[in-house]
């Protein structure tokens, strides 16, 4: 993996310090070539590491020349909770405009308490499926599973990408990716025999592994042969250790687990399985574990039984592990169910409406004195939630292209009924930011407490239908956030750098070309 890290300045608040350049260049990470948007020169870009407290400074410069992948930008900062820093949140339209071409923005926060596995990616309409995304990293000096594992560095990262072949606006609904990167590397059917990622173990060692799906569309099943995992942390969130020898992960979800090297000395498949192919052959969705000692070659297959898969409901919050409000059916403070469909053509609904960008941040709408629901836009995408209150959302499942992994920004949720159960749990279920809402007949339900003022997204992240309107946004005690939130002049620049007719223009030519393509292709 690509390596970089986060400068640290010694001094009485420790601060961290970095540049994020964001252009357009040519790679080839599974042999084929294709223009993308790159970070740092590189995708996926590189690892930011920072300890537990500490504030960032990530300056961010546009340099973004190619109009078919957009030439504005955002970044958002996957799993930070931005508490009370929502201007810095990423979201484009929501929280910001977009950095133009040949603008920078400084992004400066500091995570309140925050530790863990998180990423980063534009939020701005396709950009990170063209390859603007990368791997986060908090350390915990006081973590409660030091004791567990003996390595826990950027060796034992572990990203999963879905890559395409093609601009992602030019993909048809129905169309698949081209490979599986692993660690950004890998290989294509009838493609060149690429060199794969390899994770180096020493016998006897234990290993915190950092297991993230950075992919815009796929879920994966994750195993490693003749290996089983102790899972310890679900989005940044600890948990109760639980042991598996699988891991579904859904796109924008993460997990750490402590892996054992305490198999015989050789080397193992790592396989990322994607729930739209089932092959591994000649290394397709797959990299190597190699134990020092062992010859540098690829695998033997094995004949490895899966048995005990990572089930959501048996994972367990660590910290404060009850959710909030009365343990109780109805003991939240506000409910809200939020039935998405598709419209058979282009979009999906939430509640009978398409979210679509506002022509004026959300936020600054905020700011500039629209509190109610009935002055915010866009219209039937906004829900205005009161200060200090328990909110509980269901999202049922069964909408095509499922399951959805619907991510909030803001906040973690205690997942009190999670996809592929019936059951409800108020007493210690997970905690997370991103959960599948499962097939039909599941009825997802989450709880979160509203302590932080700000415009906050609810949106599934598989890209593609983010894009086509499957989001909601959360109003978070807008009287606070008007009262609180002190935004600054360059933040409020970056409005006058953009013309939001030009945008709009933009967003309906692509959604043009995925019509086409989906009507052609089908």
């Amino acid at each position: 993996m690509s390596t970089w890290f986060l400068a640290a300045l010694v001094s009485s608040c420790a601060a961290l310090n970095a540049e994020l350049l964001i252009s357009n260049a040519l790679v080839a990470p599974d042999g084929f070539s294709m223009n993308a948007i790159v970070v740092n020169g590189q995708t996926p870009g590189p690892v930011l590491t920072a300890q537990k407290g500490e504030r960032f400074q990530v300056n961010v410069t546009n340099l973004l020349v190619d109009e078919s992948m957009n030439k504005s930008t955002t970044v958002h900062w996957h799993g930070i909770n931005q508490h009370g820093s929502a201007e810095m949140d990423g979201s484009p339209m929501v929280t910001q405009c977009p950095i133009a071409s040949g603008r920078s923005f400084m992004y400066e926060f500091t995570p309140e308490d925050q530790s863990g596995t998180f990423w980063y990616h534009s939020h701005f309409q396709l950009q990170y499926c063209e390859g603007m995304r990368g791997a986060l990293v908090i350390y915990d000096p006081e973590d409660p599973y030091l004791g567990m594992y003996d390595v826990d560095d950027e060796s034992t990262i572990i990203t999963l990408i879905d890559w395409y072949h093609v601009n992602a606006y030019d993909l048809a609904l129905a169309d698949t990716p081209a490979s599986t990167l692993i660690n950004g590397v890998g290989r294509y059917p009838s493609g060149p025999p690429l060199p794969l990622s390899v994770i180096h173990v020493v016998p006897g060692k234990r290993y915190r592994i950092r297991l993230m799906n950075m992919a815009c569309r796929p879920n994966y099943v994750f195993t490693i042969d003749n290996h089983v995992f102790t899972v310890i942390e679900a989005d940044s969130e600890y948990t109760t250790p639980l042991e598996v020898d699988s891991i579904q992960i859904m796109a924008g979800q993460r997990y750490s687990f402590i892996l054992v090297a305490d198999q015989p000395i050789d080397s193992y498949w790592i396989r990322a399985m994607p729930n739209y192919d089932t092959s591994f052959a000649g290394g397709l969705n797959s990299a190597i574990l190699k134990y020092d000692g062992a010859p540098a070659i690829d695998p033997i297959p094995r004949n490895w039984t899966l048995t005990n898969p990572l089930s959501e409901e048996n994972l367990h919050a660590l910290v404060n592990p009850s959710a909030p409000g009365v343990a109780e059916s109805g003991g939240a403070d506000v409910s809200i169910n939020l039935e998405a469909v598709w419209d058979g053509r282009m979009s999906y609904l939430i509640n009978g409406y398409t979210y679509t960008s506002p022509p004026t941040p959300v936020l600054m709408q905020i700011l500039n004195g629209k509190l109610d629901i009935s002055e915010l836009k866009p219209y039937g995408s906004v829900y205005t939630l009161p200060a200090n209150k328990t909110i509980e959302v269901s999202i049922p499942g069964g909408q095509p292209e499922g399951p959805h992994p619907f991510h909030l920004h803001g906040h973690p949720f205690s997942v009190v009924r999670s996809s592929g159960s019936d059951v409800y749990n108020y007493v210690n279920p997970v905690r997370r930011d991103t959960t599948s809402n499962g097939r039909s007949g599941d009825n997802v339900t989450i709880r979160f407490r509203t302590d932080n003022p700000g415009p906050w997204f609810l949106h599934c992240h598989i890209d593609f239908h983010m894009e086509q309107g499957m989001a909601v946004i959360f109003a978070e005690d807008t009287t606070g956030a008007a009262s609180t939130l002190n935004v600054t002049s360059t933040w409020k620049q970056l409005c006058s750098t953009n013309d939001p007719s030009s945008l709009t223009e933009r967003t309906v030519e692509q959604h043009r070309r995925r019509h086409m393509n989906h009507r052609i292709r089908h």
